[in-house]
């Protein structure tokens, strides 16, 4: 008898060539998300918790949690190491966040989730948006839930890592578009992975609005 590798064991292997076989957030080796971090992960009772950016959005904002243990060592292998994997843990956690806020009525449906913008350089490094991919992750199977890409981000824009307040809205002050081929037909979710001084939702929001977009809430998976 032939012993062969299936496919599936076949793209498992090169995986593991890939991408460390660690967990992505605390390292645990053997496993990619360990139990203890997807315990870390989940969305208590009375998440997400409003929180207050200096930068105000005007519109409320909304936090899974704080950035820091798993869910900020999840965030940073997704976003700057690559670690496509970890994108399901964070969507099932947007997934019950977004839930919350249907049932709370602070956003009714039909809702269109609209990704933050990244920049170009950004999502080509990270072999796309990963805010994009949670998003569309967690309302797969929603028909009363679309994602759409409505907002880019023009070029020159510095990535804000380490910027204060003031420097943060200088650097996407006009800096995001409306990309108006895809308008939103519903009430608007702004979607992001961090909220840090809430420049980025701000001017967001800011185009949205100006563009005639209704938008409910800002909803993100940590606030730092």
């Amino acid at each position: 008898m032939r012993f062969g590798v299936s496919p599936a064991h076949h793209n498992g292997y090169v995986l593991d060539l890939i991408l460390p076989l660690e967990c992505g957030g605390c390292g645990l080796p053997g496993t990619r998300w360990c139990a203890a971090c997807a315990a870390e992960l989940v969305v208590r009772p009375d998440q997400p918790h409003l929180v207050s950016p200096r930068a105000d959005p005007q519109v409320p904002v909304f936090a899974l949690g704080r950035y820091v243990g798993a869910r900020r060592q999840a965030l940073l292998a997704m976003k700057e190491h690559g670690r496509s994997d970890l994108v399901a843990p964070m969507a099932r956690a947007l997934a019950v966040g977004v839930h919350r806020l249907l049932c709370w009525g602070m956003v009714e449906a039909p809702l269109t989730m609209v990704p933050a913008p990244t920049r170009r350089s950004a999502a080509r490094r990270r072999g796309g948006d990963p805010v994009t991919r949670m998003a569309e992750a967690a309302v797969a199977g929603r028909p009363d839930i679309s994602v759409v890409r409505a907002l880019r981000m023009k070029a020159f824009a510095r990535d804000s890592v380490g910027l204060g307040t003031s420097d943060r809205e200088r650097n996407i002050a006009n800096r995001v578009v409306f990309r108006t081929k895809h308008r939103p037909r519903d009430e608007v979710v702004l979607v992001d992975d961090i909220v840090t001084t809430g420049a980025t939702a701000r001017e967001s929001v800011r185009v949205l609005l100006h563009a005639g977009v209704r938008v409910a809430a800002v909803l993100t998976i940590a606030a730092a």
